[in-house]
């Protein structure tokens, strides 16, 4: 993945923002589609059928192209909008993480809790490390992360990575390699940077290790 959260050049086609004009791999942008009500849909996976609107998987990307009316001039016709088309993408984009989270728990491809987490990644079978934006600092830099860019997501909170894994909160917990990481990292990664997270860890209140 490149810097900023993007995919690297060769990750798939690419698409063109109608935005930015720039062109990217698919897994940087959100796909939308107009339904038969002439309603713009955010189609995260990627599977409604008609022609794909692409816009790059930034909140101040997305706010212009509902400003400047975008969607009805690449659609060539006019088009509604859901109310807060921003925050919808938003709060999909959190809960694909969390649905794509809670699949990999189910498959045993991830756990949850410092010292399950640390076994991991002393054993080398986690690929990714993920902690809570929200927890302490002080007990997150006591876990080191795989290598490479994609080994450490920092999106979620301490609440909403507890949804994933079936309790009031997590902290700490560990993706194994395989396809469920894979598209955990790329969504994570559109998500942090709807959240303008992208080249920081963003530091919050200390919350109990879990």
């Amino acid at each position: 993945m490149a810097r900023g959260g993007r995919p690297k050049q060769g990750d798939g086609p690419e698409r063109r923002c109608i935005v930015t004009g720039e062109s990217q791999p698919r897994g940087g942008l959100i796909r939308f589609v107009i339904g038969p009500d002439a309603m713009v849909v955010p189609d995260l996976a990627g599977r409604l059928p008609g022609r794909g609107i692409w816009v790059s998987a930034e909140r101040g990307v997305l706010e212009q192209a509902v400003k400047r009316k975008l969607f009805a001039r690449a659609a060539r016709q006019p088009v509604t909008l859901p109310e807060g088309l921003v925050d919808l993408v938003h709060d999909l984009l959190t809960r694909r993480v969390i649905e794509l989270l809670s699949l990999a728990r189910k498959s045993c491809q991830a756990v949850a809790g410092y010292e399950k987490v640390r076994d991991w990644l002393a054993r080398g079978d986690a690929r990714v490390l993920i902690q809570a934006h929200d927890g302490s600092e002080r007990g997150k830099t006591k876990l080191r992360p795989p290598p490479g860019p994609e080994g450490h997501l920092t999106c979620l909170s301490a609440q909403e990575l507890g949804l994933a894994f079936g309790r009031e909160h997590v902290i700490h917990a560990a993706l194994a390699a395989g396809g469920l990481a894979a598209r955990v990292v790329e969504e994570a990664a559109k998500l942090a940077r709807m959240r303008g997270q992208i080249g920081a860890l963003v530091a919050g209140e200390d919350t109990k290790d879990a």
